[in-house]
């Protein structure tokens, strides 16, 4: 065979990708998740050992929370006795809001090891739950898609906050259809990390939902009263004191730190300075959350206006990290589901296997690049949702 015919071949199949069915995809998800067990292991290894984990700051918050008053939560010399206690010699700031300290509670309970594995584990498991139901009637390759997939696992590694946010981006689009007020309420309660719901309100409004709008206000509302009920306006008062820690982060010049995100902001500020970063991430949130909103007039359901707003937000917000893209398996997803009832299109199934795994293979491959590619892959998935109105020829 010549070098041209291969080059048509390889092109012929990457195009329609056609050999990738059910079958194989259940043995090579199970394969990937059968990797991230001795990946688990090391990982587990070194958040106990001597390197640490971001896990640290939600368990001295919860050993803070038992001892004293909440507010001491966000004192970085109460916080550095308290972490000390793992044993790790390491330490790493809160910096959430109050309503967070629900979840951090419960975890200075526990011995910091055993605590660590149930955030990671239970935070896993309740995730799948929600996302599984983004892929119905797919049976076991689309469970295994939703359970390996590599976003899930990097926010199990480093047993961040990801699972939980991204269980209420996917749940508050999923139940939009059944229930405004639902779908707001889950929404509402991403007032513990507020970033990531940037685009939620403009996109509800843009979509009439006004049940759901009025729902996620009332929830994010009666939260932070419960969280200044339960923890006391002091700890409210202290909570600027976290704003000092993010600002020295992003105030850092030659630092990993913008290779570990995976936004815009990121690149443009690794390439081009923060004053290019800061215009260049205002105008494609500008230009980003606009497409999400005017895609309502050419969705085909409420979930594929729910899956451009979740693609959206991966480049929407300035702060995301790679663990925090869990909530991307559901845009995924409706563009599978919507490959196996349409039809594929050209190039379509590469690219959404690409997309699949670029959360890891972005931050992989960031600190050896220079440079945290995921905001393209990103770009992609908005691209093929944003096409999804016009009928797609079958390409088996």
């Amino acid at each position: 065979m010549s070098d041209q015919d291969f080059s048509a071949r390889l092109k012929a199949n990457l195009r329609t990708l056609s050999w990738l069915d059910a079958p194989r995809v259940r043995i090579y998800a199970a394969m990937i998740l059968a990797a991230y067990i001795p990946m688990m292991v090391k990982v587990f290894r070194e958040a106990t050992g001597t390197v640490g984990s971001d896990f640290l700051a939600f368990w001295g918050a919860g050993r803070l929370l038992a001892t004293g008053p909440a507010a001491q939560v966000y004192d970085l010399a109460a916080q550095h006795g308290a972490q000390m206690a793992a044993g790790t010699g390491q330490m790493v700031a809160y910096v959430n809001p109050p309503p967070y300290l629900f979840l951090a509670a419960p975890l200075g309970l526990m011995p910091y090891a055993l605590a660590w594995i149930i955030w990671a584990l239970s935070g896993w498991a309740i995730w799948f739950l929600v996302a599984r139901r983004a892929l119905p009637g797919s049976g076991a390759a689309g469970a295994l898609i939703v359970l390996a997939f590599p976003a899930a696992y990097l926010a199990a590694s480093h047993a961040q906050n990801g699972f939980i946010t991204g269980a209420l981006l996917i749940g508050g689009v999923l139940t939009l259809r059944r229930s405004q007020a639902l779908s707001g309420a889950l929404f509402g309660l991403l007032i513990i990390k507020p970033h990531l719901a940037l685009l939620v309100p403009f996109w509800l409004a843009a979509g009439r939902k006004w049940t759901a709008l009025a729902a996620a206000a009332a929830s994010a509302a009666a939260l932070c009263l419960a969280s200044l009920a339960v923890f006391g306006i002091e700890t409210w008062r202290a909570y600027p004191q976290s704003f000092e820690v993010s600002q020295i982060l992003l105030n850092q010049t030659g630092s990993e730190f913008f290779l570990r995100m995976c936004t815009p902001f990121a690149a443009l500020r690794v390439l081009f300075g923060p004053t290019a970063a800061m215009i260049g991430q205002g105008v494609i949130t500008l230009l980003i959350g606009t497409l999400a909103c005017l895609y309502w007039r050419r969705a085909p359901s409420d979930e594929a206006a729910g899956a451009m707003l979740l693609a959206a937000t991966a480049l929407a917000s300035p702060y995301l990290f790679s663990y925090d893209l869990p909530f991307l398996i559901m845009p995924i997803a409706f563009l599978i589901g919507m490959g196996r009832s349409m039809g594929w299109r050209p190039w379509e199934k590469t690219l959404l296997v690409a997309i699949w795994l670029s959360p890891l293979a972005t931050r992989a491959a960031a600190l050896p690049l220079g440079l945290n590619l995921m905001p393209i892959p990103a770009a992609i998935l908005v691209g093929l949702i944003w096409t999804t109105w016009a009928p797609a020829k079958a390409q088996q």
